[in-house]
């Protein structure tokens, strides 16, 4: 019993200490806590989905989920064979005049629209997970470093898990940045890695922050979930309506499919562009993750001009072939008639152009 008693103090004070490192990030507390518990999406100790949102579909169980990913049959193209296709684009060096979406890999991206930056979700390290022996980037999908960003007007986060909030990242652009914007919760994570509070934009679904040069983002909802370490949803997740004098788009982030697509459809579309979850999904977290076919669903639901598919070509975080996602989709969209965009990591997207065409260098 002793034994016992020594190995169980031992993975308390290891686990403790592991969870203590910065990349964890850190609770809310203080006025913000506050704010969250006067939310009205935060009932019953957490932040809740507009829709009752299991974390696995019918038929499936975390035993079973879990004994596939280690154990099961893995498809002999879960990572690509060959370096994946990139350009590196200079991304200093792109005037002020030009509106821009420049893939970065997964979901990070930068946009530049009527002279104003924005830096998405960025995740320029070589993993997607708090350990860099876990979820490695594929051979040429991380050529972009922080020391290739810019100086930028805001950096935009959609939920707080690591294959969107990189803490190396974060903090090595912090001098770059003017202001973040996050949902509510996520700035405790960018307060205890050095962001003052002033510089934060933190908000809840519903709100509507007046950025530079007359542009609005608006905090909508997602179904998805949050969490950096054992306890989940104590931090809000969320998608955006960018409103430009030029351009309305649609940041989706990540998000199973539901109705609240159609409810930011009918108040704020159409899209000039919609940017949308397409990879890393799993039948057994579809109501977390977007599938192939709900992702033809949500374009349609929010009247979506042209989509922009992200969340794959960089990490394996499901059990489906690297190159799936884009090939089930492309398929999709040609046999409903939307004009879907999918440029290469860095590949300059020119979101003043009318008809734009892209190689299918995933299939290469």
């Amino acid at each position: 019993m002793i034994y016992l008693i020594i190995i169980a103090a031992i993975i308390i004070v290891l686990t403790y200490f592991v969870t203590s490192q910065p990349v964890f990030g850190a609770a809310p507390t203080g006025r913000r806590l506050e704010r969250i518990l006067q939310s009205k999406n935060y009932k019953k100790g957490q932040f809740q989905n507009l829709s009752d949102t299991p974390s696995l579909a019918e038929g499936y169980s975390m035993p079973k989920v879990m004994y596939n990913f280690l154990f099961g049959k893995k498809d002999p193209d879960l990572k690509p064979h060959h370096r994946v296709p990139a350009f590196h684009t200079d991304l200093k060096n792109i005037a002020k005049d030009q509106d821009v979406y420049i893939w970065l890999g997964h979901s990070s991206y930068f946009m530049q629209i009527d002279g104003v930056s924005f830096l998405i979700d960025p995740v320029l390290s070589q993993y997607g997970s708090p350990f860099p022996f876990f979820n490695k980037a594929f051979e040429g999908s991380d050529i972009f470093k922080p020391e290739d960003i810019p100086s930028i007007d805001y950096l935009v986060i959609t939920h707080d898990h690591y294959d969107h909030l990189d803490y190396p990242t974060v903090k090595a652009i912090k001098d770059k940045i003017q202001k973040v914007i996050v949902p509510l919760g996520v700035g405790a994570h960018f307060e205890k890695w050095g962001y003052p509070e002033d510089q934060l934009l933190e908000e809840e679904w519903g709100s509507t922050l007046h950025l530079k040069n007359d542009i609005k983002i608006t905090f909508t909802p997602a179904r998805h979930f949050s969490g950096r370490k054992f306890s989940r949803n104590t931090t809000l997740w969320t998608s955006y309506v960018l409103k430009t004098p030029s351009k309305t788009i649609f940041l989706g982030g990540d998000s199973g499919y539901d109705n609240h697509f159609k409810m930011i459809g009918e108040e704020y579309g159409p899209f000039d562009y919609a940017i949308l979850e397409n990879g890393q999904y799993n039948e057994a977290w579809k109501y977390i993750h977007t599938l192939p076919e709900d992702f033809i669903k949500v374009s349609h639901d929010i009247w979506a001009k042209n989509i922009i598919p992200v969340h794959s070509g960089k990490f394996a975080l499901a059990l489906h072939a690297w190159n799936e996602p884009l090939e089930k989709v492309t398929a999709l969209a040609k046999e409903n008639n939307l004009n879907l965009l999918t440029p290469r990591i860095g590949e300059v997207l020119d979101l003043n152009a009318s008809d734009q065409h892209f190689t299918k260098w995933w299939s290469t």
